[in-house]
């Protein structure tokens, strides 16, 4: 049986947590760690395997997959210490990934693996069929309630409250490399299109904060020699507005498609 260690322990990785704990996957959650440590224990006495809490070099020793649910700022070091213990790794706060060349080379080298599921959004698996062809431009527009973008560096370095927005405001356009730093909890699935396809620096990015919205909206458009994929995702968004309840399931299918033998999809 699959032995997953969780980091991060929030609204998301709870969610992570439990669908495994129900028997929705094959496999354990052996360990959980949190910065808030009291938030990991409260986790782990509701869940029937009791996993333990450890710290995350700990948890990653004892695991066979870990599942990151915590933060970009997180991943680096969590890389590092995935790839020295030749463990796979499932990745949601994806936009850390970006400026992580290095380190993901030398996952290659030694053997881990790491995953990104697809998030939030539909048709990371065309576009990743169309990047064996060429593909001449992609583009995301992000729309999303001021709320659900609340925290993001932008509106400090703006000096700008989300809330005082009242009418529909583009208040972003630019690469996925540059979103990714200016909203690093907010447009995971910027960074995931654009490592599934042309790169964060030719991915297209726009950021839309509409009070009129009660869904965050991920409309997708890719071209190239094959064609052209337009993909259009109304998330509702989970107990945390930043991100949305699609997320956390998809990293729950990623988690089956793991530790399953039928596959769907490329």
């Amino acid at each position: 049986m699959l032995k997953i260690g969780l980091i991060g322990t929030g609204v998301m990785g709870s969610m992570i947590a439990r669908a495994i704990d129900q028997g929705r996957c094959v496999g354990q959650v052996v360990a959980v760690t949190d910065l808030d440590e009291g938030r990991a224990r409260r986790l782990s006495v509701s869940l029937r395997d009791r996993p333990l809490v450890l710290a995350p070099g700990d948890l990653i020793r004892a695991s066979d997959l870990v599942v990151e649910a915590a933060a970009p700022a997180a991943i680096p070091e969590i890389l590092r210490e995935v790839i020295r213990h030749r463990k796979d790794l499932i990745v949601l706060s994806v936009g850390g990934l970006i400026d992580q060349e290095d380190l993901l080379d030398q996952a290659v080298h030694e053997g881990s693996r790491i995953h990104c599921p697809s998030g939030a959004v539909a048709g990371l698996d065309a576009v990743r069929a169309a990047g064996v062809g060429i593909i001449e431009g992609a583009r995301i527009t992000t729309t999303k309630p001021p709320r659900g973008l609340a925290g993001a560096p932008w509106f400090r370095e703006k000096g700008i409250e989300p809330g005082s927005l009242n009418e529909p405001s583009t208040v972003f356009e630019g690469s996925a490399r540059e979103a990714c730093r200016l909203f690093p909890q907010n447009v995971n699935v910027s960074a995931a299109l654009s490592l599934a396809g042309i790169g964060p620096d030719r991915t297209e990015v726009r950021i839309v904060a509409d009070p009129g919205v009660e869904r965050n909206i991920h409309r997708i458009e890719v071209w190239g020699d094959f064609g052209r994929i337009e993909t259009l995702t109304e998330n509702v968004p989970s107990e945390n507005p930043r991100t949305s309840r699609l997320a956390a399931l998809s990293a729950i299918a990623l988690i089956q498609r793991l530790s399953g033998s039928f596959q769907v999809g490329t």
